[in-house]
């Protein structure tokens, strides 16, 4: 058995492959949900649904967001409606109040759906109502993330990270906005001046989790602050990564990040935005895989491989330097 630690597109990319190298029925991947928005009142898990639809088959591939093909007749509608009606687009949130009140799902992230700006596909959106409808009728959010993998067949096993919302907030010189606002809307502009995991005090590891955790993990090359970070602020979660074999792929070579925000946000909470930063971030980690061009001199076993992952191939041969590196350490 062996668990990955998804969020972002760094992890989905090596499950890509991974398959080759670890039979998926002794698989489980857990998600961060810190990404996750309340959009028209509908539950969208963006780290998730990656995870969910490449497993499935219909991921699109070219974005790593979304299903390959959709269409957005609805999302369409709804900025064509909001323009013909003088509404501001998005990003509209809530009214505070409703920010901590009303479904157990809120916790700073809900937004309105008017002129939403976040493009949700059709069917895209079929997913994130029937999510919300079956945590409205009383499952948790592992139970309605087990059902969805069941719809999409996935081989592996899906849980989110908890049960419990957590927002992953980001304070910049322009204010404080969620995630999604700053990497979707703001394209990542404003400066980060700190990264809040607000809920996470609150949260609990489920015992699904708490299971998966006992098995050695895999951390893929996901952005270490916001797709993994809000795990780690899970009271038990770095605990238990720091009881059991655990190898991380670095996203970085030396300090040039693969892609996607990651050394701004390491920077802004204070690491160094490269391989030695994330060993910084992670001491739990045994070993690590590096890119045979990141000549980072680290404290723990490495294994080096080209680290850059472009298709299922790549991630198949990252995958193999990870089983080495485990070997290693297990």
């Amino acid at each position: 058995m062996v668990t990955f630690l998804a969020g972002g597109t760094g992890t989905p990319k090596l499950l890509d492959g991974a398959a080759g190298v670890f039979d998926p029925a002794e698989t489980t991947v857990v998600a961060n949900t810190g990404d996750d928005v309340e959009l028209g009142g509908h539950l969208v898990c963006p780290d998730v649904d990656t995870v969910l639809f490449a497993g499935g088959g219909v991921l699109d591939t070219d974005r790593w967001w979304g299903v390959a093909g959709d269409t957005t007749a609805t999302d369409d509608e709804l900025h064509r409606l909001a323009d013909a009606a003088g509404l501001e687009p998005g990003p509209r949130y809530l009214p505070e109040s409703a920010q901590t009140t009303g479904r157990d799902i809120a916790r700073w992230r809900r937004f309105s759906g008017v002129a939403e700006f976040m493009e949700i596909g059709d069917r895209d959106r079929a997913v994130h109502i029937t999510r919300t409808s079956l945590l409205d009728e009383g499952d948790t959010l592992t139970e309605v993330t087990e059902t969805l993998a069941d719809a999409f067949d996935l081989d592996a096993s899906l849980l989110p990270m908890s049960d419990d919302p957590v927002a992953t907030l980001i304070h910049t010189d322009e204010g404080t906005m969620h995630f999604q606002e700053y990497w979707v809307h703001r394209r990542a502009d404003p400066a980060v001046r700190d990264v809040e995991f607000r809920g996470a005090a609150d949260a609990t590891v489920t015992d699904e989790v708490a299971d998966a955790l006992a098995d050695p993990v895999v951390v893929g090359p996901s952005n270490p602050v916001t797709s993994i970070g809000p795990m780690l602020a899970i009271d038990g979660f770095a605990d238990a990564l720091a009881d059991t074999p655990v190898v991380a792929v670095s996203p970085f070579v030396e300090d040039t990040v693969f892609s996607g925000p990651a050394a701004d946000l390491m920077e802004g909470v204070g690491y160094d935005p490269s391989t030695a930063g994330v060993a910084e971030a992670y001491p739990f980690a045994d070993a690590f895989v590096l890119d045979r061009d990141d000549g980072t001199d680290l404290d723990r076993p490495v294994v080096r491989t080209d680290t850059r992952i472009d298709g299922p191939e790549d991630a198949e041969r990252v995958a193999r330097a990870v089983a080495e590196a485990l070997a290693e350490v297990s």
